[in-house]
């Protein structure tokens, strides 16, 4: 069967909700996938959930443009480290290591998605305050927000991602559960509502003419 791309045309917006795809086996089992974007079977650019079952071992690999890791629940670890919930890493271009879960875990993943010149290793936790800017270059910015609140200043962006880790969000009346996630205009996202307290992650991306955190 020929492989087809799955939602690489950014342009247009996308909403995955639990239940709406099925977990596959990766290769290195115990471990399976939840891909949300996906450029190649085995390389490219991807974004998924990644759930490592208990004693999951992923034989080492490099990452030549980069990995950005959320750590949802249980503990990731590898050579660096155990990063427990709501652990936010970024491994460089060209970096490489052997992850594991002693006990299983479930991340957040996007590989090889840096930007030309990124090359910061980021390691940090969620302090749980209502905006906390996780890393910052170029046209990007990546955050961890609680809902309701103030947004950072999105209409400088052109495209937004959430990834609904706690709680509930809404668009258009249409209920977006935790592990939910979304990719839309600035002006979607301005339009997403939360009645109960909900934490997220939101990726900002596109042409900015002067940083959230440079007016704050």
């Amino acid at each position: 069967m020929t492989f087809q791309p799955l939602r690489m045309d950014r342009a247009q917006s996308a909403i995955v909700r639990p239940g709406e795809q099925q977990w596959l086996r990766a290769p290195q089992a115990p471990i399976e996938r939840w891909p949300l974007e996906r450029e190649a079977p085995e390389h490219g650019q991807v974004t998924s959930l990644v759930r490592y079952l208990a004693a999951a071992q992923f034989p080492p690999h490099r990452h030549p443009q980069g990995e950005e890791i959320l750590v949802l629940q249980g503990t990731f670890s590898d050579e660096g480290g155990d990063f427990p919930a709501g652990s936010y890493l970024r491994n460089p271009p060209g970096s490489q290591h052997a992850p594991f879960s002693t006990d299983g875990c479930l991340i957040f993943v996007k590989l090889n998605q840096f930007a030309v010149g990124d090359d910061q290793w980021v390691r940090q936790q969620d302090q749980g305050s209502a905006q906390q800017l996780l890393h910052q270059f170029a046209s990007e910015q990546t955050w961890l927000l609680t809902l309701p609140g103030d947004l950072p200043d999105a209409h400088l962006f052109q495209r937004a991602e959430l990834l609904v880790i706690t709680g509930d969000v809404s668009l258009g009346g249409q209920s977006c559960p935790a592990l939910s996630w979304l990719r839309l205009s600035v002006d979607q996202l301005q339009q997403i509502t939360a009645t109960a307290v909900t934490r997220v992650l939101l990726k900002l991306t596109g042409e900015c003419a002067t940083s959230a955190a440079e007016q704050s």
